[in-house]
């Protein structure tokens, strides 16, 4: 356990931001499975909506700090990749 005020101070900090992470992360969690869920069900309009809605959160995730730039341009290509090959 910290001792110095400075450093206890940065442990709260650093719980906040995990805390704001993670809820970040599992939102973006759920919005990747209910794209994955209406390509399941070969619900190809819903389906493009949210890959629409799973593009713009990674990027806002990206953006944010949260996950890498790179991560969230991968994740996208991915889909958009997935979504393509499905529809043809």
């Amino acid at each position: 356990m910290a001792n110095i005020k400075s450093a206890k101070k940065r442990i709260r900090v650093i719980d906040k931001r995990t805390a704001k992470n993670r809820r970040i992360k599992n939102h973006l969690k759920t919005v990747l499975k209910n794209f994955e869920a209406a390509l399941a069900a070969e619900d190809y309009d819903t389906a493009k909506e949210k890959l629409a809605l799973a593009e713009k959160k990674l990027m806002q995730t990206a953006s944010k700090g949260v996950i890498h730039k790179n991560t969230a341009a991968r994740k996208v290509s991915r889909l958009t990749k997935r979504f393509n090959e499905a529809t043809k």
